[in-house]
């Protein structure tokens, strides 16, 4: 009996399993920094993000930190909270707009600062040239991979069908 199951790439060749191990291995090395705050790695986007803006509308920053919009509605309710972001006023009423407090500038230059020398180090031991092109490559692959969903419908995944037992 022949099947037409396509040859599917070694385990260690997969991308979505190399990707996620690089990344559950880069976390090991910042986490600890951001837990020291009481942060979860989505709220850290978040000051990451507003860090570099004056302030952002929560649909830019759902898709910057890669965080569905019900998540960020929790996460704008835990930082304000503790005083790290604040509402800005907007002309727009359906915009929800929102920049770090000085509260949370303080603490993203305090993370900063202490996981710097371990991002030193991981560019040291890989090597700056390798970083740069590495992100400059994740960045590319993305760009590619949401060109492909833009460009084609992708095929739904059909349920598996499976022998009945006997």
């Amino acid at each position: 009996m022949t099947t037409n199951t396509p040859c599917l790439r070694k385990f260690e060749k997969s991308l979505p399993i190399a990707l996620l191990r690089s990344r559950e291995a880069t976390m090991r090395l910042f986490k600890p920094f951001i837990d020291i705050h009481d942060l979860t790695m989505p709220q850290w986007r978040v000051i990451r993000a507003l860090a570099e803006a004056d302030a952002l509308d929560a649909k830019t920053l759902a898709e910057r930190c890669v965080i569905l919009p019900p998540s960020l509605t929790r996460i704008f309710r835990s930082l304000s909270q503790r005083g790290l972001i604040s509402q800005v006023a907007c002309d727009d009423g359906r915009r929800h707009m929102v920049r770090l407090t000085s509260q949370g500038r303080a603490l993203f230059q305090h993370v900063v600062e202490i996981s710097e020398p371990s991002y030193q180090r991981l560019a040291d031991a890989f090597g700056p040239d390798r970083l740069d092109t590495l992100l400059d490559l994740l960045n590319e692959l993305r760009d590619t991979v949401q060109s492909m969903d833009a460009l084609e419908e992708l095929p739904e995944p059909s349920a598996p069908r499976y022998a009945a037992r006997a």
